[in-house]
């Protein structure tokens, strides 16, 4: 059985754009895409429009809405930020925490629930590094949250391009892990070329991925990874013959299955890690896994899963989260070897004609097989 001791980190995705970009609707269109029962709780850092800020108050998969207003998330008020998300993930119900001097207010849907994610959606800021130091610092201080993503949203329309291209504001660039364009289906070409010049202003090493919505929706698959109750979902098989999901075309996806065989040993970890250290970002937008082996997996900061059963050497699941080139590995439980059939479920998310590439190298390089048996690989397909 899977051990149920294992507290898990509840992963955090940033959204940032300025005023107006479209976040919200992002969020709004996000919604409809999730499972039933799961739960998302939003911390906002602007005044929202009152109409959209009550359709979200009132959706069934909002645990709550907390707002942390006068002044800036990603500068002044990211001192504050710990409290704000400790208490959001608690499931502290959002009436019993008034307004205060600091501008700090709560409310939420149908009393205190514990979320399985908290979306950040701040403004003012086109480069999130400081509150995306912040979250990872709040994660190795107390394990309870995991950075998942930092998205940067912008409005084709009005965006006039960054005010700062100096060496400072590349350095903080990197720690956007993608850009959504909005509004642009409006535009003429040459604003829209006008605007990807302005990204390219930057001139990072390398380019962080762009992406286009349509009317300001993404499919859920690119913007965030996999938690625990994604993972039921990514769990769950699907038939090779069963029809493609509808994927936004702007990007395409790889779906990869293993299963156990004769073998015990679980996945290969030495074979996942050359996988995982070889993707581009700028080719490979996500990897979202949940495999079985018997070693963990270290995360790319070198850390390695928290576990309560390290003594143990059966086989544990493992959620695999890889972000624009970094990952991290949690892990679920501990099983019954007689319960290990499905070694590696896999969803990679591939930039536009990047996926046969993907596709074709992890057959030819073997990176996903079993630990024993360099024979046994993974069924790949494309599904997008």
């Amino acid at each position: 059985m899977m051990s149920d001791e294992v507290r898990q980190p509840t992963p955090i995705t940033v959204l940032t754009g300025f005023l107006g970009s479209g976040k919200t609707t992002l969020i709004l269109n996000l919604l409809p895409q999730l499972p039933p029962g799961y739960k998302v709780a939003l911390l906002k850092n602007e005044f929202g429009d009152v109409a959209i800020d009550s359709q979200l108050a009132s959706n069934s998969s909002i645990a709550g809405v907390r707002e942390l207003l006068n002044g800036c998330i990603c500068c002044n008020l990211v001192g504050r930020l710990g409290d704000a998300l400790k208490a959001l993930r608690n499931g502290i119900d959002p009436s019993e925490v008034p307004t205060d001097n600091n501008g700090l207010d709560a409310r939420g849907a149908g009393g205190a629930q514990r979320p399985d994610r908290i979306i950040i959606e701040t403004s003012g800021s086109a480069f999130p590094a400081t509150l995306a130091m912040e979250v990872n610092r709040l994660a190795q201080e107390h394990g309870d949250f995991l950075l998942d993503g930092v998205v940067s949203v912008i409005d084709v329309e009005n965006w006039l391009g960054y005010e700062d291209t100096s060496v400072t504001a590349k350095m903080q660039a990197r720690y956007t892990d993608l850009i959504v364009l909005n509004k642009w289906e409006g535009v003429s070409e040459r604003r829209l070329d006008d605007v990807m010049d302005r990204i390219g202003d930057l001139e990072l090493d390398t380019p962080t991925p762009i992406v286009k919505s349509q009317a300001g929706r993404l499919d859920r698959e690119t913007i965030f990874g996999v938690d625990g109750a994604l993972a039921r979902q990514l769990n769950t098989y699907v038939s090779p013959n069963e029809p493609a999901h509808d994927h936004q075309s702007e990007v395409e996806v790889i779906s990869a299955s293993l299963n156990s065989g004769t073998s015990s040993k679980g996945i290969d970890v030495a074979a996942l890690m050359r996988m995982l250290k070889l993707a581009a970002k700028d080719e490979v937008y996500r990897i979202k896994a949940v495999f079985l082996a018997r070693s963990p997996l270290p995360s790319s900061d070198g850390t390695q899963p928290s576990t309560t059963d390290a003594e143990h050497e059966g086989l544990r699941r493992f959620i695999l989260n890889w972000a624009f080139g970094r990952w991290t590995t949690t892990l679920v439980g501990s099983l019954e070897e007689h319960s290990a059939t499905i070694v590696l479920r896999m969803t990679i998310i591939t930039a536009r004609y990047e996926a046969n590439k993907w596709l074709q190298r992890i057959q030819r390089e073997g990176f996903l097989r079993l630990a024993d048996q360099d024979e046994q690989t993974a069924e790949l397909r494309r599904t997008a």
